[in-house]
């Protein structure tokens, strides 16, 4: 059975940084595309960030260059350095295993507020 569990969430002010985890089991993981999304309240969830078993890594537009997606295969974990963080950044954030989409984990909340 496949599982995912988020975590490193957390409230920061606007400017800070978190770490985001997230370790998986179950999954062929070292062969898949893992991604980070996130879910705003009232909002579609959206991707964030994805790496690619090769270790190419993709960001929406309104995350580059702030936040950084890395994976660890001997740990099965994928993480989300968020730096110089922005209240719009505010959302639950999910990884996915891009070979097994219909597979979400709890999410972790992150607000950025003052």
């Amino acid at each position: 059975q496949v599982q995912l569990a988020e975590s490193g969430g957390g409230l920061v002010q606007p400017g800070g940084s978190l770490r985001l985890s997230c370790v998986v089991s179950g999954s062929i993981f070292r062969f898949s595309t893992m991604a980070w999304y996130r879910q705003a309240s009232g909002k579609q969830r959206e991707l964030v960030a994805s790496i690619s078993s090769g270790g190419s890594r993709s960001y929406a537009n309104s995350v580059k260059g702030r936040f950084t997606i890395s994976r660890d295969n001997a740990k099965k974990t994928v993480s989300l350095q968020m730096n110089s963080l922005k209240p719009e950044d505010t959302a639950v954030y999910y990884c996915r295993d891009e070979l097994l989409p219909n597979y979400w984990g709890q999410g972790t909340q992150v607000t950025v507020s003052s």
